[in-house]
């Protein structure tokens, strides 16, 4: 049984998301339409499904040009402002594509009924805006416990998930990062990874989970280090994330 995910860069930093199996192929998420069309006429494959993350523009634009004949997959909270929808789902749902099952999991946070999708039994999360390689999107429509309950869901994952985000962020990222954990070794070693993944053009999505669970100060919020060093000893969780959050935004 054949298995394959295609990362296709889209826009100036978008990623795009070809699910091949058994003769079938999901798009995750539809930024651009011309290098989608390119990837797809490549491999000879053509659209069977389209799952959207979220409403902005930015992953939505081409399911009017993609669309045609796929079955089109959504967020039930989203459905007012997303492309039409074939199926509208909710947060636990399951469903099947070429045998396989995909679960979805309310991340909302960075938009208010933004979605997941996991196969859990080929290790891959496509986690749009929500969790990210080294960061978390902005907390847009959301609150900041929301986004941290959403962080939280996605990081009880098996640590060997691979993590497929929605943007090449992870050096501006990881700049912010190692402001938070100057001292981490292994923030260290990814850093030099990223700049030399980078410098040659590659892109460094997908990431494992148990690298961002190592590395993302916004999914280490609870660790009494990372309290310490922001002078934060007592506060709870979801207050620290909070904390990191905004000072990434002003970063």
């Amino acid at each position: 049984m054949s298995f394959e995910i295609v990362t296709v860069p889209c826009r100036e930093d978008n990623y795009a998301y070809l699910v091949h199996a058994d003769g079938k192929t999901a798009l995750v998420d539809a930024p651009e339409t011309a290098p989608l069309k390119k990837a797809l006429a490549d491999r000879g494959w053509s659209l069977d499904e389209i799952w959207i993350t979220h409403h902005h523009d930015d992953h939505t634009i081409a399911v009017a040009d993609l669309r045609s004949g796929a079955v089109v997959r959504g967020a039930k909270a989203d459905e007012y402002r997303l492309p039409e929808l074939d199926v509208a789902h909710e947060d636990e749902d399951t469903f099947e594509f070429a045998g396989r099952e995909v679960s979805v999991v309310d991340v909302s946070g960075h938009t208010v009924g933004h979605i997941a999708f996991y196969m859990a039994a080929e290790k891959a999360a496509f986690t749009a805006d929500s969790l990210m390689a080294l960061g978390c999107g902005r907390v847009f429509e959301g609150t900041f416990d929301q986004m941290w309950a959403s962080l939280s869901k996605l990081a009880a994952l098996p640590s060997e998930t691979m993590i497929y985000s929605g943007h090449e962020y992870t050096a501006a990222n990881g700049r912010f990062a190692a402001t938070i954990e100057p001292e981490n070794p292994e923030l260290k070693a990814r850093l030099e990874r990223v700049a030399a993944a980078r410098a040659t053009g590659q892109a460094t999505v997908p990431s494992q989970l148990s690298e961002e669970l190592a590395t993302n100060p916004f999914l280490r919020a609870g660790l009494a280090s990372v309290k310490s060093s922001l002078n934060m000893p007592d506060a709870n969780d979801a207050e620290v994330f909070a904390e990191i959050r905004r000072r990434k935004d002003s970063f």
